[in-house]
This record gives C-alpha cells, structure tokens and sequence, in this order.
C-alpha cells in the first residue's frame, strides 16, 4: 500500500476543510460573533496538514491510485473531517457533549441531515452556515468519488452504471478535467437556486445555508420548521433543484453538451422520473380524498415529501406522520429507493432496483421459454453475470444492515417503529425518519450508544457500504 499517496489525498482534504473554517469564521466577523469556534481547528487542520506534506516522499498524480489506496482515503478522509467538524459545535457550546457533536458533524459531511438540535434558530449565525457547509462539501465529495474515483477503479461496479465506456475512457487520462467541470456544474446549481430563492424573498443568508442542503442533498435548514414556513414559490424552488441534485450529474454534463438523446436513452433517468411521478401522484390522491385537501395544496405536499425523501435530502413541509397509514408507509419504504447513481443523494440507487427488477423480468421469461438466452442489459449494454451478482449481493447486503442496525437499536431500548426508522433514514442519508424520529422531531432523546450506531450507519450508507466493510476483511490487509 502507498501510504504517501493516502496522505497527501488527506492532506488535500484537510486544506478544503482549513479554508472552509475560514470562511465560517469570516461570517462570524459579519455577524459579530466569536471566531474561535473555526479558528482553533482550521489552525489544527492546517498543521496537520503541514505536518503530513513534509513526512512523506513524493508520489505520483491520483491517476495512480490504487484500490486499497482508494478505500483507505476515502474513509479516513471522511473520518478526519467529521472529528474536526464536530470541534466547533462544542467550543461555541453549541453542542458541548461530544457524541452529539460528532452525530451533528458526520450527519452533516455524509449529507444525512439528521440532528440532535431541539432549537436550531438560537445558534450563532456563523455556526449554522459551518453546520450547511458540511453538507455542500460532503455533497461535491461523494460526486467526484461517485463519478471520478470508484469507476476509474472499478469498485463497487460502478464502471457499470455510472458512465457509458466511451466517457469512462476519456476520464482515466483526464481525471482533474472533468473534476473541475463537475464542481462547475455543482457551483452553477447552487448559485441558480440562490438566486432563485431570493426573487421568492428568501433573505441572502438562508438562501446560501438552503442551498447548500438542497444541492448536496442534505437536508440541515438554520430553521426549526425546514421549509414548511416558506412561500408555496420556495417550496416549488426547493424541490426543483432537490429532484436535479438527485439526478446522476452525467445527465447534467450531457445537458450541457447538447447532448439530449444520451438523456433521453438513459434508462435510469426515466426510471427516476417514473416513480417519483408514480408515488407522488398516488399520494397526492390520498391526501385529496382521505384528508379533502386543496388538489394544489396536496399535490405540493405529496411530491415535496416524495422528492425529498426519495432525493434523501429530507428537507419537510408536512409531519407525513399525520397522513394516513397506506401514504406514510409509501413513504416509508421509498426510504430504501435513493436517488440516481452519481448524484448526491445515497440509498440504494435507482438504477439497482432498475437492475433487479430486470433480473425478475428474466426470471419469468426463463420459466415461460427455459431453453432462451436472456442477457439484463443497461442503456442497451449487456451486464455480464458477474457484475449483475455484484449488484445483487449489494441490495440484499444492504437490508442485512438494516435488519441488524433495527435489531441493535430496539436492544438500547427503542420501539420497533423508531428503530426502524432511525436506521433507515440513516442509512440513506434522509434526515427524518418515522416513529420519534419524524420530520418534526429530532435525534436528542436517543440514548449514546443508539447514536453512535447510527453515526456509523451514516458512514457505511454514504460510503456505499463495501467501501467500509473492506477495511474489516482480513484479506484487506494481506500484501
């Protein structure tokens, strides 16, 4: 293993989290606040950072990674920066005890949005925008490892699903080109949405900190009721850009390359765009007919939850708890759907439930026709069995955690429907779960050791699960 390479990859993170202290500690001059709380660990980031650059040899460009490389950093990297994101919470005493400091910051680099906090809008300015900017870099984080780094490396079969083969193979020489048009087409979504919420009257500073929770998928709000105080203008907003941060950014690169008809062929795409028209406007029915709501008002509600949820951002205009059974069920169980392959949003993805379904398809065709060859293909690309078991192994591996994760937590005293709750929108990346942990509540009342299983739930969801559970494999660490 090339240790150098891991370093500097730290290193490099490190520097991004200094000046992002910074820059928090600039809003607490505007706002005439303490800077201590950022200034303290961003010195402590850079002297680590320092201290890592001059104790190891020079190594290659990132292009030279390699696999083991590639996990080491990427958890470290997220590790380190959630430890030094939790500092300033507890120096503002924002969040004085550690482990909920620790929950707030890694809720917030994993862009999971769940919170401790049981009164957001008495905290310092300057700590709110630092408690969204976690989420906006964790956002442009889990993109570039997404798109960049997994299929360059071919971990996870993300060379599968995540680009076609001709983009793949541009992107190995030019891995810093198309990092810099990513983050461009990451700056541009959150400079829209910006401008946009502040023509709905959305002063300057809450449009930056929603923002950054929309476009990373997140989902952290500076207020106690997220978006349901908004205009009906400010909500449409929100959910516009939580449906384009939760579609694959490749989409966004064709867009913006003219390229419609490779949009159009993208079968995870209209995928996408199918359920969430489907659960939304079933919802929207019930909320009609079962509560005799506005059509307007209902359809607004049903898709805002709906997109939110499926988006994992979990921003909330309504407690989908009031609604009846059968709609906060559907909402429930879209916990486990996820967004599009690289985008921000986490869970499970849309294109591996596209792929199993496929795989359903293929199994009532074989007992129809047992002597014909049937290949599952994606974009019109054949998957090999390999792959195809890969992505299966992935989905039943991912509700194995989840049973396991709902089991641990009823043990630390929680109800059935909580736990449940917790882990699922844990795992995802959500924010709101159901049970305690619904949109309208928080994480406060959980007992330590149940958060501290759901930090690490967040960790393994957000990392795509085998980033993490290969540390633990004994044949990681084999030369």
């Amino acid at each position: 293993m090339n240790i150098s390479i891991v370093g500097r990859i730290i290193g490099k993170n490190l520097i991004i989290v200094f000046f992002s202290l910074l820059l928090s500690a600039v809003i607490a001059i505007i706002y005439s606040e303490s800077i201590f709380p950022f200034i303290i660990p961003a010195f402590f980031a850079l002297i680590l950072s320092l201290s890592i650059k001059f104790s190891i040899k020079k190594s290659s460009e990132l292009e030279s990674i390699g696999t083991k490389e590639a996990y080491i950093s990427v958890v470290s990297s997220w590790l380190i920066l959630s430890l030094i994101g939790s500092v300033p919470y507890m120096i503002s005493s924002s969040i004085p005890q550690f482990i909920n400091a620790f929950f707030e910051s890694v809720s917030g680099f994993t862009t999971t949005g769940s919170s401790i906090l049981t009164d957001i809008e008495v905290l310092p300015k300057s700590i709110l925008f630092w408690r969204s900017l976690t989420h906006w870099i964790g956002g442009i984080g889990i993109v570039l490892l997404v798109i960049v780094i997994m299929p360059t490396l071919q971990i996870g079969g993300y060379h599968l699903f995540v680009l076609e083969s001709s983009l793949q193979d541009k992107i190995q020489p030019r891995i810093k080109a198309v990092g810099q048009r990513l983050l461009l087409i990451y700056l541009g979504l959150t400079f829209a949405e910006v401008v946009l919420l502040m023509l709905g009257k959305m002063n300057l500073f809450e449009s930056v900190c929603h923002a950054f929770g929309t476009i990373a998928t997140g989902g952290f709000s500076p207020k106690n009721d997220s978006i349901a105080g908004y205009s009906a203008y400010i909500q449409y907003v929100v959910m516009l850009f939580m449906f384009l941060s939760g579609t694959n950014f490749i989409v966004h690169y064709y867009v913006l390359k003219g390229k419609f008809k490779k949009v159009k062929v993208n079968e995870e795409f209209r995928f996408y765009l199918s359920v969430i028209g489907f659960i939304g406007l079933v919802i929207s029915m019930v909320l009609i007919f079962s509560m005799h709501k506005p059509v307007e008002e209902s359809f607004r509600e049903a898709f805002f939850q709906v997109i939110s949820i499926i988006t994992c951002t979990g921003y909330a205009t309504a407690d989908y708890l009031q609604w009846p059974v059968f709609a906060w069920t559907l909402i429930f169980l879209s916990m486990f759907l996820g967004g599009s392959t690289g985008s921000t949003a986490g869970g499970i993805k849309m294109v591996r439930h596209l792929i199993v379904l496929k795989n359903f398809r293929k199994i009532i065709r074989k007992l129809l026709s047992p002597n014909a060859i049937i290949l599952i293909r994606l974009n019109k690309n054949s998957i090999n069995e390999s792959n195809n078991h890969s992505i299966l192994t992935f989905v039943v591996v991912y509700f194995q955690i989840f049973l396991v994760g709902s089991f641990l937590l009823i043990l630390t005293g929680l109800d059935v429907k909580t736990s449940m709750g917790a882990v699922a929108t844990s795992m995802a990346g959500i924010g709101p779960g159901i049970g305690t942990v619904g949109p309208v509540s928080n994480f406060a009342h959980l007992p330590v050791v149940s958060k501290a299983i759901l930090t690490f739930l967040m960790l393994i969801g957000r990392l795509e699960i085998y980033t993490i559970l290969a540390l633990f494999s004994p044949s990681f660490w084999k030369k």
